[in-house]
């Protein structure tokens, strides 16, 4: 799937913008501040029902305005939209797809998949296991098509188990739910495992296209939540005292975690700030091959800043990966140079310039 038009109103500080891409690549220009991150972040909304930039729906408003829409028609000629107005009298958000109204935003993501990668996408590095756990979990949702049904019943068995430890409850109901916890716990293990080890396959063949020199070495170890020697309830029954003092679970499928290793050793301490860059591209683009696999539709890629950590090598090994993803592609980059290597002999393209949130288009 493409986005054909895509039409964003009142969006961070795009007013109104109604453009066409190219169904294959599509390269944003413009100063930072200029508008093009919010592009990409329009349509990550669309796709998710939330910013990648931002926790907070309401710093997506043009200021002193009341609403903002993003809407799409794809290469399938499916119509995608979302509402969501602030004024306190009319609060809501509208979805609808082909006209009909939707009462989820998760309803987005099952007809969108998009993925991105931006500047701090080295969060996954560097920021704590809870941003590995939602890339994997980002991919398991179009992937195990169970996985947001097993979720929920396990989210739910979760706050059932943390109440009884924190309210100290009887040891009789604190054995019941853990047992239900467990259960549930080792559901979503193996979902992540047999996922995990997909992407690992998947990702050998972006590794050796983007980089050749470490992808034979390069590991990602899976970590389910508690060892993995052990039943998690023999665990349990181990750390009662502690987590009936601490008032919540300590082990289980909320602590899942996956860490990537090169040599044995952590790959952010190994690879330079443009490698690890090229590593998280491989990896995205792994995932989007598994979703396209298992959905029969093609993922979306946005990648914010192109140029950033990337010297001519790095971006002479994205476009060879570019090539060979066959799904919309759109680059974001402060000028034209950053995108050069970029370009597809085919022309099979479009280039845009935007400033102060308008858009135009420089080439076909």
């Amino acid at each position: 799937m493409a986005i054909g038009k895509l039409f964003v109103q009142d969006f961070r500080n795009i007013e109104s913008v109604s453009v066409n891409f190219h169904a294959d690549v599509n390269f944003i220009i413009g100063d930072n501040g200029s508008g093009k991150s919010s592009l990409l972040e329009a349509i990550f909304y669309l796709g998710h029902g939330k910013s990648f930039r931002s926790a907070k729906v309401d710093n997506l408003l043009q200021h002193e305005k009341l609403a903002f829409t993003v809407s799409a028609k794809t290469d399938k000629d499916c119509q995608l939209g979302v509402r969501k107005t602030f004024d306190s009298s009319l609060g809501n958000t509208e979805i609808r797809i082909d006209g009909e109204k939707q009462a989820k935003l998760s309803s987005l993501a099952k007809n969108v998949a998009v993925q991105v990668i931006t500047p701090e996408s080295f969060k996954l590095f560097f920021g704590g296991p809870k941003q590995r756990r939602r890339f994997i979990d980002l991919g398991l949702f179009h992937v195990k098509h169970s996985f947001s049904e097993h979720w929920r019943e396990f989210s739910r068995v979760l706050k059932q188990r943390n109440a009884c430890l924190r309210n100290k409850t009887d040891l009789k109901t604190l054995e019941y739910w853990s047992e239900v916890f467990a259960e549930r716990s080792q559901q979503i293990a193996d979902l992540r495992s047999d996922y995990v080890d997909e992407l690992t396959k998947e990702l050998s063949f972006w590794l050796k296209t983007m980089l050749p020199s470490v992808s034979d070495d390069i590991v990602i170890q899976y970590l389910q939540g508690w060892n993995s020697k052990k039943n998690l309830l023999d665990v349990l029954s181990q750390y009662r005292e502690k987590e009936l003092s601490t008032g919540y679970s300590l082990f289980g499928a909320q602590k899942f975690d996956v860490r990537f290793v090169l040599n044995g050793t952590s790959l952010d301490n190994q690879l330079s700030r443009g490698q690890q860059k090229l590593f998280l591209l491989a990896l995205t683009f792994a995932q989007a091959k598994l979703i396209e696999r298992v959905n029969r539709v093609k993922p979306i890629l946005l990648i914010d800043d192109v140029g950033a950590e990337l010297d001519s090598n790095s971006r002479a090994l994205l476009n060879n990966a570019i090539a060979a993803i066959d799904c919309q592609v759109i680059v974001t980059a402060i000028d034209k140079t950053a995108v050069e290597q970029l370009v597809p002999l085919e022309k099979n393209y479009r280039m845009f310039h935007v400033k102060h949130g308008k858009l135009s288009v420089m080439s076909e």
